[in-house]
C-alpha cells in the first residue's frame, strides 16, 4: 500500500474530525513508531508503521473508492479550497460527501464548464491525468468566427505552442450551432484548447468538456453531481 499523510491516516482511522486530529498532533499525543509526530504531512505506511494516539494503537481504514461525475458550471474552481474565497467544486457537493477526501482528477478552467471527475483514489487520478495513458478529452468549443480550412488542418496536424508541439486533434464542425466545433485531444496541458485556438487568431467564447475516454457527460444538468458505477469507472479508464 502507498503511504498516506499522517493527518489523513488519523482521520481515516476514525479518531476524530480534522480539527480534533490537528489538535492531537499539536499537543504531542500522536506517535509514529515510538516517536512523537511533528507534522501533519509525514508519510505513514498502513500495516507497516505503528501509530498511537494517547498511547493507544490506531489502525487505518482504507476508504472505499468513490468516483463522482460533476457538470461544472462557470466561475467554479477545480480545486479543493481557495484562499480568496471563490467557490470550488467541493463547495458544490452535498455535506455528506465533503469529508470523504474527494478531489478533482484533472482540471477545467474557471470559466469553462462540463465533465469533471472527483475521486478519493490516487491510482485512478494518476491513470486519468498522466499523459502516458492518452485518454481522449472532447470539448464543445464556440469561437468568434468560422475556422478556415487551413486552420482546421493545423489543429489536425499538430501546432507549435510555447510548451512544444501538440498531438493531432480531431475537429468536427457542429451542424446546428454557429462557430461551434467539437475538438478532441488526448493531452492535458494547461488551457490547451484555448491556446490552440488563440494561436490561430480566434477567441474562445465558450468551452464545455463532454467526454473523457469513453465516459460521456450525457444529460447531467449543469451543476449536477452523480456517483459513477463500477462499470462506468471501468469505461472511464478504457482508451
Amino acid at each position: 500500500m502507498e503511504s498516506v499523510p499522517l493527518l489523513k491516516y488519523l482521520v481515516g482511522a476514525g479518531i476524530g474530525a480534522r480539527r480534533q486530529v490537528v489538535s492531537a498532533i499539536k499537543q504531542g499525543r500522536v506517535s509514529v513508531n515510538g516517536k512523537t509526530a511533528e507534522g501533519y504531512t509525514m508519510p505513514v505506511f498502513p500495516g507497516l508503521d505503528e501509530v498511537t494516539c494517547d498511547g493507544k494503537a490506531v489502525k487505518f481504514k482504507q476508504p472505499e473508492m468513490l468516483v463522482l461525475m460533476v457538470n461544472k458550471p462557470i466561475n467554479v474552481l477545480s480545486t479543493t479550497r481557495d484562499d480568496r474565497g471563490r467557490k470550488t467544486v467541493i463547495d458544490m457537493l452535498p455535506e455528506s460527501y465533503r469529508s470523504l477526501g474527494l478531489y478533482p482528477a484533472g482540471r477545467l478552467d474557471y470559466d469553462s464548464t462540463g465533465l469533471l471527475i472527483l475521486t478519493n483514489d490516487g491510482n485512478l487520478t494518476y491513470r486519468l491525468t498522466h499523459p502516458r495513458f492518452e485518454h481522449e478529452k472532447e470539448y464543445v468549443v464556440t469561437i468568434n468566427g468560422k475556422l478556415a480550412a487551413p486552420d482546421i488542418a493545423k489543429l489536425e496536424k499538430g501546432m507549435l505552442l510555447e510548451d512544444g508541439m501538440t498531438y493531432p486533434a480531431i475537429v468536427k464542425e457542429a451542424p446546428d450551432a454557429a462557430y461551434t466545433y467539437s475538438i478532441t485531444i488526448h493531452e492535458g496541458r494547461h488551457r490547451q484548447v484555448k491556446r490552440m485556438v488563440a494561436g490561430l487568431g480566434y477567441e474562445v467564447r465558450a468551452l464545455k468538456r463532454i467526454r473523457i475516454g469513453r465516459l460521456l457527460l450525457g444529460n447531467l444538468e449543469e451543476g449536477g453531481i452523480r456517483k459513477l458505477s463500477s462499470r462506468e469507472i471501468a469505461l472511464l479508464l478504457q482508451n
